[in-house]
């Protein structure tokens, strides 16, 4: 980040033109002011004066200040590439999309806002300073770019350390090295190992701050802590990741990173690269000969292609890229080994395919296998389970279980397994929940939380109470969201107070974010599970003052309407979310209040907008199964419902309506088949049982 001047602006200015989509943006110098009129808030052409330059390489982004403190990031962006390569030229952040005013992605809109989306990883101890009274910014910072003390902490604990180099405060600057070690090489094996093993991960986590997909919910970060204790990492979902974990959206590196073998084996970001002078250590192939001996695997018969074609080069396997910004290509660090058969059967993309776009996805993989000869096929990916738990699989609970509890995958990959489990009253699931919750890896805990939002208080408390004083703050403030509902009297007294300042500590993470709708919204749900409706009726109203196009919190001031027994208001204004986009949430939360209004006719015909426009929600097919046969209309409820159940035939609600309405409709047999399924899914627990047996007991 730098002040525009002639130095630091590298795109055009010199009167020129560039249109998208029908909006044309003029670019002009004007003394030592470089000025772009384009479309602004409000639809109309206007002139805007460029406050800052983001970047250099390979595009430069510009800032504007459009008043109060609030700076957002022009979406015409300067390819700084050499014209040979393509560049030297005005292009579009979103080449292929319309953006008018009033969408959250116009250049105007908050998800281009730099005080939220930038600032703190292109400056140095940001404080974003935002007034949610008057709805301004006034963003501080100590440096307008990255420097030193963005990695190593403040300089004043160095200053003091040197004239007192007896204190017991250590060195001040942070160090980002570790315990010293070396990397020694198994001539048997070809591959380097650690001579003392990794305990140390500041290094990792420090980068990981800005270089990961992650939330921030404190400005209070300490350099050196864990970042789990100001930042909450995304998982592996979608639409961040594809199911075998390959980069999907801009996922920023340690996501990948935490997947690979590299990080299982000790290797940190400086191994490879060198932050200092921001490249990478040595060049093509020698890159990773330190660690992966030449002679067995800079060879053909290790990577198959013909010496120095782009196949011979070890990032194109193992590190295959993806484009983001237009232009920016990003390599996936998870330093896989492709398995373009995984690919094909995952959907998600092959290492292969990216130099042999003209091959069928079936090529590459008998290619490989051919290679392979005699050798064992590589074993399963927990891709494949992770896919399964997407698709709603019956199969992928166990798979799922075998993943977090079998100690071998990355912690990312048990977290994310951890929180696509399906809550369920049986021993196996409680018993998977319990020990992921006590779990070494901070993230498995993390997640271990996200399932118990599906069963009851008591066996949520037992189950993961002790993590209300978790040493993670992450993990604190998420059990205290998870225990929100539970009133004082019904948790050890003990208890009360550490959910109390855990929940002080998410109350502060939703504030400190007070400028996103997103944030009063989940205040709104926060004080709903609190049972203070008027505080959350004020949340809602918040997040639509700030964004009147937010849907989300539309639907959920309508359901506080209904509970404030208002549905006439909240129809209204599931009405007018309506005409700001007909989305499958809506019409389902409309279908169910007119059903609440008695008028099933109506209501009928939006729960079946809502069921086809999301036919992998696993809600809304089935309760629009159960309206079906409210309104008499049996044979069609049953028929929706068993299609419902084959996309989600791990959904317990949907088999149990099967049964008991097939029991309802005289269908004993049928209804039989349908419990016995439900009883597969939960062999243990009591209700299905007792259901099994009363339909057995009742054939002829």
């Amino acid at each position: 980040m730098q002040q525009p001047s002639p130095q630091t602006v590298l795109g055009d200015f010199d009167d020129a033109s560039f249109t998208h989509n029908g909006v044309a943006s003029h670019f002009t110098r004007d003394g030592p002011s470089f000025k772009v009129r384009t479309e602004g808030e409000d639809g109309r052409p206007a002139d805007f004066v460029v406050a800052w330059v983001f970047g250099f390489e390979p595009l430069q982004q510009y800032l504007v200040d459009v008043g109060g403190g609030r700076v957002q990031v022009l979406q015409t962006a300067w390819d700084t590439r050499t014209k040979a390569n393509g560049g030297q030229r005005w292009f579009h952040l979103y080449p292929d999309e319309a953006i008018p005013p009033g969408d959250s992605l116009h250049w105007t809109g908050r998800d281009q806002n730099w005080n939220y989306m930038c600032a703190e990883c292109h400056s140095t101890h940001v404080r974003k300073g935002y007034d949610p009274d008057t709805d301004t910014y006034d963003t501080r910072s100590s440096e307008l770019d990255v420097a030193c003390e963005s990695c190593h902490g403040p300089a004043s604990r160095h200053l003091a350390w040197a004239e007192n180099p007896l204190t017991d405060s250590g060195p001040g600057l942070v160090s980002l090295r570790g315990p010293e070690a070396a990397w020694i090489m198994d001539p048997q094996r070809g591959i380097a190992t650690r001579s003392a093993e990794r305990t140390d991960h500041s290094q990792t986590e420090t980068c990981a701050r800005c270089h990961s997909r992650r939330s921030v919910f404190s400005e209070d970060y300490r350099h050196g802590a864990p970042l789990l204790d100001t930042h909450r990492l995304s998982l592996l979902e979608e639409p961040l990741y594809y199911a075998d974990g390959q980069i999907r959206d801009e996922v920023y590196v340690h996501g990948s990173f935490l997947q690979s073998r590299m990080y299982a084996a000790g290797v940190t970001c400086s191994d490879c690269h060198d932050p200092h002078s921001l490249t990478v250590r040595g060049r093509g192939n020698d890159r990773c000969a330190g660690c992966h001996l030449p002679e067995r695997f800079d060879t053909t018969d290790h990577h198959h292609h013909g010496a120095e074609s782009q196949g011979s080069h070890c990032v194109e396997c193992h590190m295959p890229s993806r484009t983001y910004m237009g232009i920016d290509e990003r390599r996936d660090h998870s330093f896989r080994i492709p398995r373009p058969g995984l690919s094909a059967s995952l959907g998600s993309p092959s290492a292969c395919a990216s130099c042999h776009e003209d091959r069928l996805p079936g090529w590459a993989a008998e290619r490989v296998a051919a290679w392979r000869g005699d050798a064992p096929s590589p074993p399963p990916h927990y891709g494949e389970v992770l896919r399964a738990a997407r698709d709603g699989a019956t199969e992928a609970t166990e798979g799922l279980q075998s993943l977090i509890l079998g100690g071998e995958a990355p912690g990312i990959v048990r977290a994310t397994a951890t929180a696509l489990l399906t809550p369920a009253p049986n021993a196996t699931f409680l018993d998977t929940i319990r020990l992921s919750s006590r779990d070494p890896d901070a993230l498995v805990r993390l997640a271990s939380l996200t399932p118990l939002t599906g069963i009851d208080p008591q066996s949520r408390f037992e189950l993961a109470g002790h993590l209300l004083e978790d040493p993670i703050r992450a993990v604190r403030i998420e059990a205290a969201r998870v225990m929100a509902d539970i009133p004082a009297n019904g948790l050890p007294s003990g208890a009360v107070p550490k959910r109390d300042a855990a929940l002080a500590e998410l109350r502060g993470g939703l504030l400190l974010n007070s400028d996103r709708p997103e944030s009063w919204l989940n205040l709104g749900l926060l004080e709903v599970a609190r049972g203070d409706l008027a505080a959350a009726d004020a949340a809602y109203v918040r997040a639509l003052a700030l964004d009147g196009r937010f849907v989300p919190a539309i639907v959920n001031l309508a359901d506080l309407r209904r509970q404030q027994n208002r549905d006439a208001e909240g129809e209204a204004l599931l009405q007018d979310a309506l005409g700001i986009g007909d989305t499958a949430e809506v019409r389902h939360a409309l279908g169910l209040l007119l059903v609440r209004g008695q008028r099933l006719s109506e209501a009928l015909e939006q729960l079946e907008l809502a069921a086809r426009a999301a036919p992998s929600h696993p809600r809304y097919g089935y309760v629009f199964g159960i309206a079906l046969e409210s309104a008499g209309r049996v044979s069609e409820a049953l028929e929706t419902l068993s299609d419902h159940h084959r996309r989600h035939p791990s959904d317990p609600d949907t088999l149990v309506a099967l049964a008991t309405l097939s029991r309802k409709h005289a269908r004993p047999r049928e209804a039989l088949a349908w419990a016995e399924r439900l009883l597969a899914l939960n062999p243990t627990s009591p209700g299905p049982q007792r259901l099994v047996q009363e339909l057995q007991a009742g054939l002829p």
